[in-house]
């Protein structure tokens, strides 16, 4: 009797729905704050795929830099010890040809953005960032247009010489603010409200959520919407965990990261917006001479073709709007 009970039990056990079986963690880290479009994209991905395996998988969300630094995430995935991150400068700095995200005033906008990004140029663009991380990489998507905060309106190139920007990033953005004028300062983003409030530094650049969620405008008096840089986000997962999911799950997983293309571009749209008109509350919001900042960076699109060639470069202007 004991055992055809226990048969039983079994045999129930194995015919419940998914969402009564043990549910798989996955956690996914990225630096960005709650109202970064990083954060965003990784609740849009686990929506999407709990609506394909209901109760499958808990999803677990670590903001804001909670379980170390890109590079300490990036290492996490490498070992197998997390399952999944968002990340931005690892993956532009994984191939020399990814630098080309460095390029100072490459897209026009958002728009330009997604069309070159989803384009034909996205599958080069995945495997050279995961052959020099060994990640799989999931989706490609947005980590925000960056602008500058700073006393003065920068509208021109000019407008830019002897100012002190707390500037993060690799060597190009780096040579790309001194060609201007300006003097990069490496400050910490956590000292940099303090470093304007005293004027360790004129400005900063970040994206206007960055700016926002740090309430620099309280102590800068202008938004100069420059839009230097756009920085896209790559939502990966660690070799180790992609490779233990099921043909289901993957499937899953890459229908979710593809069909949240279109909503997370909307909704970094909305999320800029809304940083802006909260900056817009207190400090003064310019747009800039787009040709001319283009025109006086000009070496540096020379210099990226010299190593890397022109291949992706033609792929990103032949997306631009006729």
């Amino acid at each position: 009797m004991k055992q055809t009970l226990l048969a039983t039990a079994l045999a129930a056990l194995v015919l419940l729905p998914g969402a009564a079986l043990a549910q798989q963690v996955v956690r996914i880290a990225y630096v960005t704050a709650e109202n970064s479009p990083q954060a965003s994209q990784a609740r849009l991905f686990a929506e999407q795929v709990e609506a394909r395996l209901p109760g499958a998988f808990e999803f677990r969300f670590f903001p804001s830099a909670q379980l170390g630094n890109e590079q300490a995430t990036l290492e996490q995935l490498q070992l197998g010890t997390l399952e999944m991150g968002n990340l931005v400068t690892p993956m532009t700095e994984a191939d020399d040809r990814l630098g080309i995200f460095d390029l100072p005033w490459l897209f026009e906008d958002r728009a330009h953005v997604q069309r070159a990004i989803t384009g034909d140029l996205k599958s080069e663009i995945v495997g050279a960032a995961e052959a020099g991380t060994s990640t799989k990489v999931l989706g490609i998507y947005e980590n925000g247009f960056r602008h500058v905060m700073s006393p003065v309106a920068i509208t021109t190139p000019a407008d830019m010489e002897g100012l002190k920007i707390r500037l993060p990033g690799g060597q190009v953005r780096q040579e790309v603010f001194r060609m201007l004028g300006a003097n990069p300062t490496p400050i910490d983003w956590s000292e940099v409200y303090t470093a304007l409030q005293t004027g360790v530094v004129d400005g900063a650049e970040a994206a206007a959520y960055g700016f926002a969620g740090s309430k620099l405008y309280q102590v800068s008096d202008h938004l100069s919407l420059t839009a230097h840089n756009y920085a896209p986000s790559f939502l990966v997962a660690s070799q180790t965990f992609w490779s233990g999911l099921s043909d289901e799950a993957k499937t899953a997983f890459a229908e979710a990261a593809e069909v949240i293309i279109e909503p997370s571009f909307e909704e970094a749209a909305t999320q800029d917006q809304i940083a802006i008109d909260e900056i817009a509350t207190e400090a003064a919001v310019n747009e800039i001479d787009f040709i001319a900042f283009q025109a006086a960076v000009q070496p540096v699109y020379d210099d990226y073709i010299a190593e890397n060639g022109s291949e992706w470069l033609d792929a990103i202007r032949a997306a631009q709007a006729d």
